[in-house]
C-alpha cells in the first residue's frame, strides 16, 4: 500500500527539526530509522501531514560512555549491537539489541526510535524501565530530561509534547560484579516477542542479593517493573525456592492482552518461566563483591 500524501522535510539541525515541530504540532512525525514509522503510513494507521526526516542531523548519531552511557536518538541498533565500548558499558543492552527483529531492520532501526515508538512488546523500552534509564527531550522551550518511570504513558504513547525531539538516552552506569540477563520468547525468529523479561542482580560478600532489577515486555500497554518481587529478592541467598517464589510474583496481578498468538493466562505463565530462567541466569553472571 502507498502512504498517504505528505511534505517532506529533510532537516540538518536539531533548532531546525524542534522548529518544524512547533510549527505543525500533531500534524508532523519525526522520521529516523522508518522501520516502525513506515508500515504505519503504509496501512495508514498515522497520517502525518509533514514528515520530519532528521537523518542527516550528524550529532544525534553517536555514543559516549562516561558519568552514564548516552547514546543518540539516530545510533543504528545494529551499530550500538556490535560497538565493543557498548558492550562493556551495559552488556544487557546489547543482548536486548541482538533480539530486535532481523539484522537488516537493525541496520537501519535507531535506539531513539524504538524507545519512542513506546511498543510495549519491544526490547528496548523494556531494558530502559529495568534501568531506571531517561532520555533526554529537545523543543523550542529548550532541554529536559524524562526518567523512564514517566516516559511510557499507554500502548504507543509516550510523555513527550508533539513539538519535543528525543534526542538521546541514558543508562545509569553499569556496576561491576553486576549480573544480567534478558529472555524472550516468540513464534518465529525476529517476530514480536509474545513475552519477555530483563533482570539484573548485584550481591555482597556473602552472596545476597542487594539490588534486583525486574521488567517485563508484553504483559500491558507498557513494560512493566515488577518492583514487590524485587524487594522480595534482596537481603536472600540465591536459590530456586526463591526464584520460584519471586517469579510467581512478578506476574501476579497482571492483566496481558489475549490475541491469536496467546491468551493472557498463557502470557503470565510464559513471563513466570521466563523470570525464572532469568534470575538464575543473572545469579550465575553476578560476581560476589569483595
Amino acid at each position: 500500500m502507498k502512504p498517504p500524501p505528505f511534505e517532506y522535510h529533510a532537516v540538518g539541525s536539531v533548532e531546525e527539526a524542534v522548529g518544524l515541530l512547533a510549527e505543525h504540532g500533531d500534524e508532523a512525525k519525526v522520521l529516523a530509522g522508518g522501520q516502525s514509522l513506515v508500515p504505519l503510513l503504509a496501512l495508514r494507521l498515522a497520517r502525518p501531514a509533514h514528515l520530519v526526516d532528521i537523518n542527516g542531523v550528524s550529532e544525534l548519531a553517536s555514543f559516549a560512555n562516561g558519568d552514564a552511557l548516552r547514546v543518540g536518538c539516530l545510533v543504528r541498533q545494529r551499530v550500538a549491537e556490535r560497538a565493543g565500548a557498548v558492550g562493556v558499558a551495559n552488556p544487557l543492552l546489547v543482548r536486548a539489541l541482538g533480539l530486535i527483529g532481523h539484522t537488516a531492520i537493525r541496520n537501519r532501526g535507531t535506539i531513539g526510535g524504538s524507545i519512542a515508538h513506546a511498543d510495549p512488546a519491544a526490547e528496548l523500552p523494556t531494558v530502559l524501565v529495568a534501568l531506571d534509564g531517561e532520555v533526554e527531550a529537545t523543543s523550542r522551550r529548550g532541554p529536559r530530561t524524562v526518567a523512564a518511570s514517566e516516559l511510557f504513558r499507554g500502548f504507543l504513547t509516550t510523555s513527550l509534547a508533539p513539538d519535543e525531539l528525543l534526542t538521546g538516552v541514558r543508562f545509569p552506569p553499569w556496576l561491576a560484579g553486576t549480573g544480567w540477563s534478558f529472555q524472550e520468547f516468540s513464534r518465529r525468529s525476529g517476530d514480536f516477542a509474545i513475552a519477555g523479561v530483563a533482570v539484573t542482580v548485584r550481591l555482597d560478600t556473602n552472596g545476597v542479593a542487594t539490588d534486583v532489577r525486574i521488567a517485563l515486555s508484553g504483559m500491558g500497554p507498557t513494560p512493566v517493573r515488577a518492583s514487590s518481587a524485587e524487594a522480595a529478592l534482596v537481603g536472600q541467598p540465591p536459590s530456586e525456592a526463591a526464584w520460584n517464589a519471586a517469579s510467581q510474583e512478578a506476574v501476579a496481578g497482571l492483566d496481558p492482552p489475549s490475541d491469536v498468538h496467546g491468551s493472557a493466562a498463557y502470557r503470565r505463565h510464559l513471563a513466570g518461566v521466563m523470570t525464572r530462567r532469568a534470575l538464575r541466569e543473572a545469579h550465575e553472571r553476578a560476581e560476589v563483591r569483595s
